[in-house]
């Protein structure tokens, strides 16, 4: 229960800072939203945001990408690196939906996984953000900080899904992810945590892996929207 207790009060916390937080793809139908997860695989969200509108405008549907001429998808998505082979993940996407689902992105997670270059990640994200059905994503943000606050041991992403979904309400599963992924990116970093500039650091069991001290602490948070920084103290369960 104590941990419980602490996994729901980091939550509560982490949603008072950032109160914005949501999916930092840009997107507007699941299409959009599917098709961008896909492709943020080994780049940044802000590169695949800059090459989208494009993308979205030449391939409006399923069909489109289904249609689509190797060498022409190939000269959108050279920037995002792995170009050819988001290439053929994109082509053979938009066929698994035209032939699979009427060209219509399925709202279940058992359908999602079953197509070209998509996991139980991009599902969840998927499904989270674009149609409303609760689900956890397990990024390297996420994992690392559900190990981090003690909530999971495991490095298997599934494990840690599963886990660290009996520690919060279901109907908080898609927000506790955006969560941990916006405080992951811009405070507790993977290699020099901002621990003296976070909001959590009562309730961290790991409080000390990073630098500690405020000022010190505040240089290392990235830019976004970041909460005000309060003097950590020592945590406890």
């Amino acid at each position: 229960m104590a941990l419980v207790r602490r996994a729901r009060r980091i939550d509560r916390e982490l949603a008072a800072a950032y109160p914005d937080a949501r999916a930092e793809l840009d997107f507007t139908t699941p299409l959009e939203l599917l098709v961008a997860t896909v492709l943020s695989a080994q780049t940044t969200d802000v590169r695949v945001n800059a090459t989208t509108p494009e993308l979205f405008a030449r391939y409006p549907d399923a069909a489109a990408y289904a249609a689509a001429d190797p060498e022409e998808l190939e000269q959108i998505l050279k920037p995002l690196g792995f170009y050819r082979a988001k290439t053929r993940s994109l082509i053979g996407l938009g066929q698994a939906l035209v032939e699979r689902f009427g060209g219509e992105v399925p709202g279940r997670l058992e359908d999602l996984v079953t197509l070209p270059g998509v996991g139980r990640k991009t599902a969840n994200v998927v499904l989270g953000n674009a149609f409303g059905v609760p689900g956890i994503t397990v990024d390297t943000h996420f994992g690392r900080l559900a190990r981090r606050f003690g909530w999971t041991e495991s490095e298997d992403a599934v494990k840690v899904e599963h886990e660290v979904g009996e520690l919060v309400p279901r109907k908080d599963w898609t927000m506790l992810s955006h969560h941990l992924v916006w405080h992951g990116r811009r405070v507790c970093h993977a290699r020099r945590p901002a621990c003296g500039a976070c909001v959590v650091a009562r309730w961290c069991p790991s409080f000390g892996v990073g630098e500690t001290d405020p000022e010190v602490a505040r240089t290392l948070v990235k830019p976004g929207p970041t909460p005000s920084p309060t003097t950590p103290q020592p945590p406890h369960a």
